[in-house]
């Protein structure tokens, strides 16, 4: 019998978001393939520092623990640029790590995100800014984690997700009024619309799968009162009173939810992932992220506001 993936949820991770990469490639950069090879060879049992998706992957699949060996919530799958031979250092550090990943995708010189689909996956993650670039324009569900000067705490079980809302979980189409209209008529418009849903975004369905296991934990804990809940779900977004009504009315319709909300009307989003330390950030502007560099981020390039972009 073959291995199902559709009611699982399904990440792909590139290498270069799981570890740190940041040694060699520079020696690919500066040296080329070749040398880039031998290095690769000559480190094969150096083991990779854990990278900026590393903690949210981490307790991502922990959340195993909740379901059978043999049909686990969450499946990783690693979507890497390397090809075989030069991917076996990835792997051998996946190990090393004790973290449970067994499959992947190696393509020399190319990103796999075109196979997201067949795999159902419901979320790409890459410091590849390209790659992620050309998974949205596609259609699929990408993001770029970005630098950040997060220090993981190993002790801690719990995993904290935050997402922005609009052109993140939502479509743009209110952010594109805001661009061409300005504030007033933005809220004029989300007041006027405020028991329409928005369409869908690129992340909407990873919510909803977080969402299942999540729905999972209240189950183990009717049958364990001392289970603790360890999946906590946010949205911390620039829109504030009366905006945020619609937000609320598109989760409802969507059949999703989220744990706590942030409707902060402008202010520094850094000012609450630096209290609430998400362990992954989810924002489709880079502006926005720049004040959020002290927790996992990732850059979301959705939307008319990431068209002019490089």
């Amino acid at each position: 019998m073959s291995y199902e993936l559709q009611h699982r949820l399904v990440i792909g991770i590139a290498s270069s978001a799981l570890f740190d990469l940041a040694e060699s490639d520079t020696v690919f950069r500066e040296e080329g393939e070749e040398s880039y090879r031998k290095y690769q060879q000559e480190h094969l049992d150096t083991e990779l520092r854990p990278g900026v998706a590393f903690p949210f992957t981490r307790r991502l699949l922990s959340l195993n623990d909740l379901s059978e060996p043999t049909d686990p919530l969450v499946e990783v799958i690693i979507l890497s640029r390397n090809d075989p031979d030069t991917g076996l250092r990835v792997m051998r550090s996946i190990r090393s790590h004790d973290l449970p990943i067994s499959r992947a995708i190696f393509m020399q010189g190319r990103s796999p995100y075109k196979f997201m689909p067949a795999l159902n996956m419901s979320l790409f993650l890459s410091a590849n800014d390209a790659d992620v670039r050309e998974a949205v324009a596609a259609g699929l569900p990408a993001g770029r984690v970005l630098d950040s000067s997060y220090v993981d705490d190993p002790t801690d079980r719990d995993l904290r997700i935050a997402f922005d809302f609009d052109g993140v979980l939502a479509g743009d189409s209110s952010e594109q009024i805001y661009q061409d209209s300005g504030i007033e008529e933005f809220r004029r418009h989300e007041l006027v619309n405020a028991a329409t849903p928005h369409d869908p975004g690129p992340l909407r369905e990873f919510l909803a799968k977080i969402n299942k296991i999540q729905r999972r934990e209240e189950e183990q804990r009717q049958t364990d009162p001392g289970y603790k809940i360890r999946v906590h779900v946010s949205i911390i977004t620039a829109r504030n009173s009366p905006a945020h009504e619609r937000a609320v009315a598109s989760l409802k319709a969507w059949g999703v939810t989220v744990n706590d909300a942030f409707f902060l009307g402008g202010i520094n989003k850094g000012t609450i992932t630096n209290v609430l330390k998400p362990h992954v950030f989810f924002d489709d502007q880079e502006s926005h992220l720049e004040n959020t560099s002290e927790v996992p981020s990732v850059h979301v390039p959705f939307g008319r506001v990431n068209e002019a972009a490089p």
